[in-house]
């Protein structure tokens, strides 16, 4: 693959609003969770925020988190945690997350405001930094300074350095750029939260479906097996799954196998669906476009199955296959059963 672009960026605010005096720096890190443990993104977004800033104050919401906030306290770099035992945190609504976030910013004058990059914290920090007026700083890839960071753009394909003079910083970190820290070690202490919280009036969770599956989760998976439009149907999408058994993989997909209707939503990996890092990324069929890439470039080895020669899968991968998909998906499980 072409050699990475590098651009820098300079945002300066007004003169009147840039700090006149070297603050003291604190981070205030938003926790992801089930309840009883950290989401593995909050452990990467957790190394990111101590080479921001120490201390750094962990915030655990919700309903019966006291397990969790336990959790956090056992982290490696974690100097305090405050627990906001509330159900109307529960859910992760982030009209009503926004507000409590600033409380808290406010309440402890924390100079950054950090979470793991997801789909909670795109809906949250947006408008906390909007609240606070200040620049959001999206998918920090590299903590340089306390004031300077990288960050990917154009899908990926150039990397930006960002400075920012915001009194301020508040940011998402992508979570596959960091190792985890350790999720324990770590002997912080507890405290209930103060800030009050107010349920949004205009917006009420009404429910969620989720999917079992003994499968690891697709953001977190060791290991992936991803399919793309060369499957050409859903039936044929399913071969994965035989497969992703035999690795105890995690089955992903492209943006093309999506639209096609081939496999859900929630399966996509890419720019518009989900990032991913892992130790293993099998590519069946998937020709590679840049919005794809950006979702898996970062993983540690890269196998692509293609019959096209010049596909741009093969400009990244490690490992390459230029075969019929359907000669070389049943070649690999009938391996994969002879061991």
């Amino acid at each position: 693959m072409a050699a990475m672009l590098r651009a820098t960026a300079l945002r300066a605010r007004p003169t009147a609003r840039m700090l006149t005096a070297r603050r003291s720096l604190s981070t205030l890190l938003i926790a992801e969770h089930d309840g009883k443990t950290l989401n593995p993104a909050t452990l990467s977004a957790l190394t990111a925020a101590t080479e921001i800033g120490k201390p750094v104050t962990v915030l655990v919401g919700g309903e019966n988190a006291k397990d969790a906030a336990t959790a956090a306290a056992s982290a490696a770099g974690v100097s305090s945690v405050v627990l906001l035992e509330n159900a109307a945190l529960a859910h992760g609504l982030p009209e009503t997350w926004a507000p409590v976030v600033v409380a808290m910013q406010k309440e402890g004058g924390f100079t950054h405001v950090v979470a793991a990059s997801s789909s909670f914290s795109k809906g949250v920090l947006p408008r906390v930094a909007a609240l606070l007026d200040v620049a959001q700083i999206s998918d920090v890839l590299q903590v340089k300074d306390e004031n300077t960071f990288v960050r990917p753009i154009y899908a990926g394909n150039a990397l930006s350095t960002v400075q920012s003079h915001d009194e301020i910083k508040v940011m998402t970190i992508r979570p596959t750029a960091f190792e985890k820290a350790a999720a324990e070690g770590g002997s912080a202490s507890v405290t209930e939260g103060t800030v009050e919280v107010v349920a949004a009036k205009d917006v009420a969770w009404l429910s969620e479906e989720v999917k079992k599956s003994d499968r690891p989760e697709l953001a977190s998976a060791k290991t992936v097996i991803s399919g793309g439009r060369g499957l050409k149907s859903a039936e044929n999408f399913a071969m994965l799954d035989s497969i992703a058994l035999k690795l105890n993989a995690a089955v992903g997909a492209s943006r093309a196998a999506v639209d096609s209707g081939m496999c859900a939503n929630d399966m996509q990996v890419g720019q518009t669906g989900k990032v991913v890092a892992p130790d293993l990324y099998i590519a069946v069929g998937i020709s590679g476009a840049i919005q794809h890439l950006a979702g898996m470039k970062d993983s540690k080895t890269i196998v692509a199955i293609n019959k096209d020669p010049e596909a741009p899968i093969f400009q990244v991968a490690d490992y390459g296959v230029v075969d019929d998909l359907f000669k070389a998906v049943p070649e690999l499980e009938s391996r994969l059963e002879q061991k």
